[in-house]
């Protein structure tokens, strides 16, 4: 059984500041210990229930936040990034038995984690087909593409409840409520439990009904916090200026959105 394991940092039990995600302050250390740490739960949950394949990727920031000493010696691990559309999940493909999340947060302009964003600081608010667009609603669809379930997601009680919304199948741990700049968390030893327990609780499931039903449509909308970069990216091919903030897209391919989203955050 070959597990993906893609790991943020926003979504790590207590994280409640830039300061504590950003590699250059003092406070991110601790952070860096506790995402990594998370990891390994989840490594020793997919391990407990027959994996004997992992691959995790570093999917915050730089993509050089693991401490790769401390995972299993089944674990592969992607450090970096290599540019490819799928992101967060690059190297997926359709020999993956599933995906987890683990350490993931609410979307832009979502108010239940201090720290929300998608994908980069340039946007206000996304949507899809009128819906919040979280990097976990992106990764859904991009693992639809390879027909590979997602089953697994920790993070903030916001993003845990909009994964339910989208997949009532999905297992969830909800490390953290926000609550403006502040955040109330359960213990990080607690939250490592839940995430090696829940995540062997679901792998050992059938899961079929968890992958992501594609649509024949992609409604893209992508609210800048500066009118500027609304304007220069209004240039990509397809797009077009909605209002002096919005960009709108729209597409039948789901790649199509992961491309533009890649391209217009350079």
């Amino acid at each position: 059984m070959k597990i993906y394991i893609s790991v943020d940092i926003e979504g790590a039990a207590g994280i409640a500041h830039w300061d504590e995600a950003a590699k250059r302050q003092g406070d991110y250390p601790e952070f860096r210990e506790r995402m990594t740490a998370e990891a390994v739960a989840a490594c020793e949950g997919a391990l407990a229930a027959g994996a004997t394949e992992i691959w995790v990727k570093d999917a915050h920031g730089s993509g050089r936040n693991i401490l790769a000493e401390r995972l299993p010696a089944e674990a592969r691990l992607i450090r970096g990034w290599s540019g490819h559309t799928y992101d967060m999940l690059q190297e997926l493909d359709e020999s993956f038995y599933a995906v987890a999340l683990v350490g993931w947060h609410g979307p832009a302009g979502h108010p239940n984690n201090p720290l929300s964003h998608t994908l980069t600081g340039f946007y206000g608010k996304l949507t899809l087909n009128d819906v919040p667009c979280s990097e976990y609603l992106l990764h859904a669809h991009v693992a639809a593409l390879c027909g590979v379930p997602v089953v697994f997601l920790s993070g903030d009680r916001g993003i845990c409840q909009l994964a339910r919304a989208t997949n009532p199948a999905i297992m969830t741990v909800e490390t953290n409520i926000g609550h403006g700049e502040s955040v109330i968390s359960i213990q990080p030893a607690l939250a490592r439990d839940r995430i090696r327990s829940k995540l062997t609780e679901v792998l050992k499931r059938g899961f079929s009904n968890h992958v992501q039903p594609r649509a024949d449509h992609y409604a893209l909308r992508m609210r800048f916090k500066h009118h500027g970069n609304a304007y220069r990216n209004s240039f990509y091919p397809g797009a077009r200026l909605e209002d002096a903030e919005t960009v709108a897209f729209d597409c039948t391919d789901f790649l199509d959105v992961m491309r533009i989203l890649n391209f217009m955050r350079v």
